[in-house]
């Protein structure tokens, strides 16, 4: 039987572990953190429960739902579908109505009465030219400049909080070709991919709970340790002195380049090279309160950082709890947690109705969120030496730091490393 080891128990790592044992290998698992999850987990011991940070999954993550199902998570029950809808607490923007996509698209501009008829139409001829050239563009050039011909209130209410969302950088720095893509994936590539898929559940019972036990009760070993050395075995390899046929490098682009230093100088240099941005997640709780959606978005600004507002309890989760999250936060946490804290909640008090007024519950950083997806941004490909595969969000590909992302480079290299092994990985 194949030996696999899996250095990293978040998303991609998760993926890798279910893939390979699908694939007939007994598969070791290795996770620093006493939680599996990475980024996207629920932390441990806290009252309320929270998450580390609140994450969107969209219609378009096929890989991630088929690999929730897989394991027995219920993604139809654990997440509130909902179409795209960006709605500010003073008025609603662009809705996308269910159906072709192309049409929808087209019914969703032209329906949006919160832009004037001639944005619209400027709007729709852009994006008509992004089609057209197959959503590709001068690989040099940011979404800023990608859009400075847009008009400001499409600017504004969509470009801008979506570019923050998705890439979790901002438009002045980020990569408009990833922009690009991620428009094609979300709002051109099937019925529902724009969807909105919003966790009813705390993150590690979408995924790392039930993978976990589907990885256990099929004979999955899990080691609680940070590994200190991948050396080469023969044909295989030794993780910290077991023996693997094939590994898969499935933790941080950090972690990852410590590993590799010594076995692959050059990919473990670019992997090392990354600039990060940092998300932020303020915690608010107001007893008997509610926004006027599940989500709501926020306009950010030199002294309002959020982006975002979500109602935990229209989710299902914790009634009377509410997150506000800063995507692309490096200004804030240069603040400070304390003053990022503050002003949230002075962002929230001015622009969002409360029965009473909200107290601060926790304000949580996560500083190496996604790496800066900026453009010309070079990333490591998923080989880094025979037997040896990558797996994370942070590789070479068309998308930003998504859990789609890491799901699927997760199940590539794990195909990849049964192949390698000679074994049949064509499911």
């Amino acid at each position: 039987m194949t030996r696999i080891a899996v250095i990293g128990g978040g998303w991609a790592g998760l993926a890798a572990a279910v893939e390979a044992v699908s694939l007939g290998a007994a598969v070791t698992l290795f996770e620093m953190a006493p939680t599996l999850g990475g980024r996207a987990r629920s932390l441990e011991g806290s009252e309320p429960a929270l998450d580390n940070g609140q994450h969107i999954l969209i219609g378009a993550y096929t890989a991630s739902l088929a690999l929730m199902r897989r394991v027995g998570a219920d993604p139809e029950a654990d997440l509130l579908r909902m179409p795209l809808r960006l709605r500010y607490p003073d008025r609603d923007t662009l809705t996308l109505p269910g159906g072709p996509p192309t049409l929808a698209f087209l019914r969703g501009v032209l329906g949006c009465a919160a832009w004037s008829w001639p944005d619209r139409m400027r709007f729709l001829m852009a994006s008509s030219g992004w089609t057209m050239r197959g959503f590709r563009c001068d690989p040099a050039l940011t979404v800023a400049e990608l859009c400075a011909r847009l008009p400001r209130a499409v600017r504004d209410d969509l470009i801008d909080p979506l570019c923050v969302a998705a890439l979790n950088t901002p438009a002045s720095q980020a990569s408009a070709q990833v922009f690009l893509r991620v428009l094609k994936d979300a709002l051109f590539s099937g019925p529902g991919s724009a969807d909105l898929l919003l966790p009813r559940r705390g993150l590690s019972a979408l995924l790392p709970t039930p993978a976990r036990d589907w990885l256990l009760a099929r004979g999955a070993q899990l080691r609680t340790q940070r590994v200190q050395r991948v050396e080469a075995s023969g044909r295989g390899w030794l993780v910290d002195g077991e023996p693997a046929d094939a590994v898969v490098v499935a933790c941080s682009s950090v972690e990852a380049a410590r590993l590799t230093r010594d076995l692959a100088p050059r990919w473990s240099a670019i992997a090392g090279a990354f600039e990060f941005q940092p998300i932020v997640t303020v915690y608010l709780e107001s007893a008997g309160s509610a926004l006027p959606a599940p989500m709501v978005a926020l306009r950010e600004s030199a002294t309002e950082p959020a982006q975002f507002a979500f109602d935990l309890g229209q989710l299902g989760q914790h009634p009377g709890l509410f997150s506000l999250v800063i995507s692309g936060a490096a200004p804030w946490v240069e603040r400070g947690l304390e003053a990022t804290g503050a002003a949230a909640l002075e962002q929230a008090l001015r622009h969002l109705p409360w029965q009473r007024a909200p107290r601060l519950v926790r304000v949580l950083s996560e500083k190496r969120a996604t790496f800066a997806c900026t453009p010309g941004r070079i990333r490591p490909e998923a080989p880094i030496a025979p037997a040896l595969w990558a797996a994370g969000d942070y590789l070479a590909g068309p998308y930003p730091a998504t859990l789609e992302g890491a799901v699927r480079s997760g199940l590539a290299a794990a195909r990849s490393a049964m192949r390698q092994s000679g074994t049949d990985a064509t499911s």
